[in-house]
């Protein structure tokens, strides 16, 4: 898998992240935020392809054992996510804590735990401004983070009162690392052509 297939799974899998994607110039940073999306998509998907909470829990500890090989820069060979993302730690300088507590809310969500918000939606938010930025602006994008969190969970009269709080953060985050959080406001029901222009419009003013 090339990271052309990457892209393309992206796009199937987190359309409104793969479109906020489309907004970074820089080739190897889109690359490397569609190598985290990849990586977040695979660990969604595991629900979907098995019905025991066991079997899929089997399944995230797997990816749990695989980051030790992608921290230490020794993956898995021939797998293209492992492979990309060892890449894309070792360029960015990124840490371990967020991955693993993203796979511990997925093991937790199919033992029917509630949804850790901070651990799906904010912390990743946080890495992909890392990664096309840098450190330094967590505080910034927290509170984009929670608005995507409650507005992926239905919650969206919670992430319209948030989202003024939020946007006054926002005005500490550079331009370029707007495509990290862009898509934050979008409704999952509305239709790709309102995505897009909802999207050009937010990365236009730099809000959410």
């Amino acid at each position: 898998m090339t990271s052309v297939d990457l892209d393309a799974q992206v796009r199937a899998a987190d359309l409104d992240r793969w479109l906020s994607s489309r907004f970074v110039d820089d080739l190897q940073a889109r690359a490397d935020l569609i190598t985290l999306y990849a990586f977040e998509a695979e660990l969604l998907a595991i629900p979907t392809r098995v019905t025991q909470p066991m079997l899929a829990e089997m399944r995230f500890t797997w990816w749990a054992e695989q980051l030790d090989g992608v921290f230490a820069n020794t993956p898995r060979k021939g797998h293209p996510i492992l492979e990309a993302m060892t890449e894309m730690v070792a360029r960015r300088g990124l840490e371990r804590t967020a991955f693993d507590a993203l796979i511990e809310a997925h093991i937790g969500r199919v033992h029917k735990q509630p949804h850790d918000l901070d651990a799906f939606f904010t912390a990743p938010m946080q890495t992909a401004v890392h990664v096309l930025v840098g450190a330094g602006y967590g505080e910034a994008v927290a509170g984009a983070g929670k608005v995507f969190g409650l507005m992926q969970t239905g919650q969206e009269s919670e992430a319209k009162a948030a989202r003024a709080l939020a946007n006054k953060a926002l005005k500490a985050l550079p331009s370029k690392a707007f495509p990290a959080v862009a898509h934050a406001s979008l409704s999952r029901s509305a239709p790709e052509p309102v995505k897009r222009l909802q999207l050009f419009w937010n990365t236009v003013r730099g809000r959410i």
